[in-house]
Parts: C-alpha cells; structure tokens; sequence
C-alpha cells in the first residue's frame, strides 16, 4: 500500500458532506488530446485547492507515464480495481502536485476486456468497487481517463461516472466521430446510469492559423451550443513536450499556451457547476 496523507473519513461523501464530481474523460477516437486533457485538467484542479483523483483506465497508461510514475513500480493499478481484487487505498498513489493522486494503469488492463466479458455485473465492475469506498470521499474530482475505443472499460467508466468531458481534436471528421460517442453517452444513460450528462465538450489542438480549426470550432458549436466549452485548448510545443519529462504542462512550462488554457478551462468547469448548483 502507498504511504499517503489521505485518511479515510469512514464515508464516500467528501468533507463538505457532498460527493465528488466524477468525470469520465473519453473519445472512442486516438489522438485528440484526450490524456494530456486528463493530466492537465487534473493538475489545473489541484493548483486552484481542490483534491483531485485521476484514474488511468487506458492499458496504454500514458497519464500515469505523464505524471512520471515508473511502469516497473506499478505494483497494483487499476486493473485490481475493475477485477475487485483491491480498494482505492491499496492502488493509490501519490504525484509531484500537492493534492493530486494517481490510480496507475499496467498491462495487465489490456486483457480486462475479454476478461469483463465473463463476468457477472460486467459494466458495474468500477461501480461497485468504488461506489461504497470510503476512500473516494477524500476528493473532490475524480477524472477517468478512459481508453481511445467504446469497449467495456469505458461503459464502466461511463457507468460510474456523474458525467463526460469529450475531447475534440479541430479537425475534418470531428462532428462524425462525435456523434458516434453522443449516441453511446444516451444507450449509456438509458440502460445503466440515468444520472450521466454531459460535462462539456472541449476543442483541442487548435491551430488559428489553419482556417479548418476554425470552421471546425462553428460547426461544432453550431451544433452543440453551450455544451462546448468558451475555452480552447491551442497545438503547443511545450504541452507536446511535458510528458516525456514525466510532468503535467503546468509543472513543466506554467507560462505557456496550453498551460494557460488548462487554467481556464479549470476555472469554466468550476463556474458551470456553482450555476447548475443555483439553478
């Protein structure tokens, strides 16, 4: 187990008496940004005071590589979780941002699929790993980086979650992928989680130079209005670069674009909740 200074407070709810906001973060579609999202986003939370968990469901465990946690001491991931065979205490653990922790992924996670496939409550496995752990109370986010495909370890996600961030990279068949992952967010929602939304959709790599990322950016948001979020994540050398120093873009360069842009769309996620909250 990982010596942290997270104590469990003997509840699932988080020490304001509410639970925490669990996003799924996911796009069936590689390549969108969809885990430098997750880091970023991650690490945009912490640095504003919140208490953040990010779970890395992708075999491919490229936000866990992304926060420089060493694949050969990624003893328990959240293989054990899915599978039922640990508690988030025992696969926790701890990053180089105060207030941030880590649920590493192994490769052990590229057989959970099949694996899924025999098991009974298949697409509540993380539900009911985690629903009633008193561990998750500890936080105030919890953000799922899912894998780049819509297969059983991202219907569990989706069934655990409250709701999705969508990554959406500004390019020529964006609006046709999208539409893929907003039918499945509905089946998800009609068959096994009746209180999913949809968190927002965020445009990344955006190029203002290239007049295709803008036309992109009107047609998304000419057809999803105020789901898109007012912030843009920029193409940015520096964010391109962090993780292969094993860093978040806000540790590795504050200053930059796309640093800068995770801030705000930190901020934005803080803003619609206190409205929806209101209303």
């Amino acid at each position: 187990m990982h010596n942290n200074s997270l104590q469990d407070n003997g509840s699932s709810q988080n020490r304001d008496g509410h639970q925490p906001n669990i996003i799924a973060v996911a796009n069936q579609k590689g390549g969108v940004g969809k885990t430098t999202t997750a880091i970023n986003l991650a690490t945009a939370l912490a640095a504003i005071g919140k208490k953040v968990l990010i779970i890395d469901l992708d075999p491919q465990g490229n936000a866990s590589t992304g926060f420089g946690i060493d694949r050969s001491k990624r003893k328990l991931s959240s293989y054990e979780l899915i599978t039922g065979e640990a508690d988030i205490a025992a696969v926790l653990a701890p990053t180089a941002v105060p207030g941030l922790y880590i649920i590493p992924s192994t490769i052990d996670l590229s057989g959970a699929d099949t694996e899924l496939v025999t098991m009974s409550r298949r697409a509540y496995r993380l539900r009911d790993t985690l629903e009633f752990d008193p561990s998750l109370g500890n936080f105030d986010y919890v953000l799922i980086d899912c894998p780049p495909s819509l297969s059983l370890l991202t219907l569990n996600a989706l069934t655990l979650a409250q709701s999705v961030l969508v990554p959406l990279q500004c390019e020529f068949f964006a609006l046709e992928g999208l539409s893929l992952l907003l039918r499945t967010i509905e089946r998800v929602k009609s068959t096994y989680n009746g209180s999913l939304a949809i968190s927002g959709v965020v445009l990344t790599m955006f190029d203002k130079r290239n007049r295709l990322s803008d036309q992109v950016a009107k047609d998304v948001r000419g057809y999803l209005g105020d789901v898109v979020f007012k912030t843009v994540i920029p193409r940015n050398v520096r964010v391109s670069e962090a993780p292969s120093h094993g860093k978040p873009a806000l540790l590795y360069d504050h200053r930059c674009s796309g640093s800068q842009a995770y801030m705000r769309l930190a901020s934005e996620i803080l803003k619609r909740e206190r409205k929806a909250k209101a209303a």
